[in-house]
């Protein structure tokens, strides 16, 4: 067993090639074999998001503070808020992130695939996607 104490975890900064704005990261768990989950918690600023992406094997993001937008590709933008949980099926298309004006923070938890992939980023959300 194996804890890992709080402040002891080092944040990071989301990469620009897959975030938008000032997004900061917290890994909580990361898999050692056989495990495949893992976690982290992100924190995305006002006008933060991710770019559009899916998972192989599907993700969970559990909004543990503020208020922030989901959008699946095709269909309209959806307000989160703390205590709300989100489950995305595999391969589904989408993005997330903080309101305009609001941060928001989620624990996104997703599984790698046997190809060794959790996530498969693509093209940035822009402006006026996002404020549609």
């Amino acid at each position: 067993m194996t804890i890992s104490k709080s402040g002891s975890r080092d944040f990071i900064q989301g990469p620009q090639e897959n975030f938008t704005g000032r997004v900061w990261v917290d890994p909580l768990l990361m898999p050692v074999a056989p495990q495949r989950t893992s976690a982290s918690v992100v924190t995305f600023e006002p006008g933060a998001r991710s770019a559009w992406h899916t998972h192989p094997l599907g993700q969970t993001l559990v909004v543990t503070a503020g208020t922030g937008w989901v959008q699946e590709w095709g269909k309209e933008k959806k307000t989160i808020h703390a205590g709300d949980v989100v489950s995305c099926p595999p391969g589904v298309r989408h993005w997330h992130g903080a309101t305009s004006t609001t941060s928001v923070s989620h624990i996104a938890i997703q599984e790698t695939s046997n190809e060794g992939t959790n996530v498969n980023w693509l093209e940035k959300v822009g402006d006026e996607q996002y404020l549609q």
